[in-house]
């Protein structure tokens, strides 16, 4: 539990600030109890209003969680949500942060990631972001290649890049931990992107091994790989087109993180790669609403900002 310990106090002193004062609220479920109760027993010892919620897993990221569990997040100064799937893209985290509460997701948490994502110096990922931000940040088409594939452009339109420093002070103020990327909804894309890196449900892809999708005016039209085909379509069977969306180009920042170990939360971070996702990204910028949001991780991509090689840190 020490170890568990030191990362709970970084994620709720260091990148949420939690105040005397303030309520928090600590939203996990039966599988990641033991990451929840570490963030509980810090949490409690800085304020009084202090609440630890646990429910069943949920069956696929993005799904909603109960409604307890929503306005528990939305009544409270604080959030923490480690959880077997994300929160990240629902509406019940959005309204928390729209109703002025600032928070953190740890979606798919291990104890091992836990313990290594969260020992970084997040005031140096913060200042990478925002590095990365000036490089890409008024781009009206950004590029990615590599050489098992990859060649799609990006198109940001009017939607604003976003920051995931880790460092979560403000109110509405949101963050992924383990923390390191900027990100975009962008409002249209057209190419290929490879997956060869980590992408759920299977985890770690092999040496060699890849998932490649097809994006048109958008929207993945082609997927090479069964398992993911078949949960985008079942997604589509209760929300249509919005299931196929081209929801988020992201850049990890996150050079503390040195090699790929199978956790999408933590290798989408990593500097030196890209992911790029499919289904919702209405809690990014964009305007689609769906059960799903699929991240693939891409290694050793070159990235161009308006025909201009990007710079990207190092890391894996």
């Amino acid at each position: 539990m020490s170890d568990l310990r030191n990362s709970a106090e970084t994620a709720v002193e260091q990148c949420l600030n939690l105040g005397t004062e303030e309520s928090c609220a600590v939203v996990t479920d039966d599988k990641r109890e033991a990451i929840g109760e570490a963030l509980y027993e810090v949490a409690s010892e800085i304020t009084d209003d202090a609440t630890l919620l646990r429910y069943p897993p949920g069956d696929q990221h993005g799904e909603e969680p109960p409604a307890p569990v929503a306005a528990a997040m939305r009544e409270a100064d604080v959030f923490l949500a480690p959880t077997t799937k994300s929160l990240s893209h629902t509406r019940a985290r959005g309204e928390a942060c729209e109703a002025g509460a600032r928070g953190a997701t740890l979606p798919g948490i291990t104890e091992e990631v836990f313990t290594t994502g969260l020992d970084a110096d997040y005031e140096s990922i913060a200042a990478e972001c925002e590095a990365m931000l000036e490089r890409v940040g008024d781009a009206e088409e950004v590029r990615v290649t590599t050489e098992r594939g990859t060649d799609i452009t990006f198109y940001p339109g009017d939607r604003e890049w976003l920051s995931d420093t880790g460092m979560v002070r403000d109110p509405g103020d949101f963050s992924n931990l383990p923390a390191g990327e900027v990100f975009v909804s962008p409002e249209s894309a057209d190419g290929t992107y490879v997956v060869d890196g980590t992408m759920m449900p299977h985890g770690l892809l092999d040496d060699g091994e890849t998932l490649e999708f097809e994006v048109e005016d958008g929207y993945v039209t082609s997927i090479s790989d069964d398992d993911i085909r078949g949960q985008v379509e079942a997604a589509a069977d209760e929300v249509g087109d919005a299931a196929y969306n081209l929801a988020e180009l992201g850049i990890g920042t996150n050079v503390a993180v040195t090699e790929l170990v199978g956790s999408v939360l933590l290798d989408e971070k990593a500097g030196g790669t890209v992911h790029i996702a499919l289904g919702d990204d209405a809690g990014i910028g964009g305007d689609t609403d769906a059960p799903i949001h699929l991240d693939g991780i891409i290694r050793d991509p070159t990235v161009y900002a308006d025909g201009e090689a990007v710079e990207l840190p190092e890391g894996v």
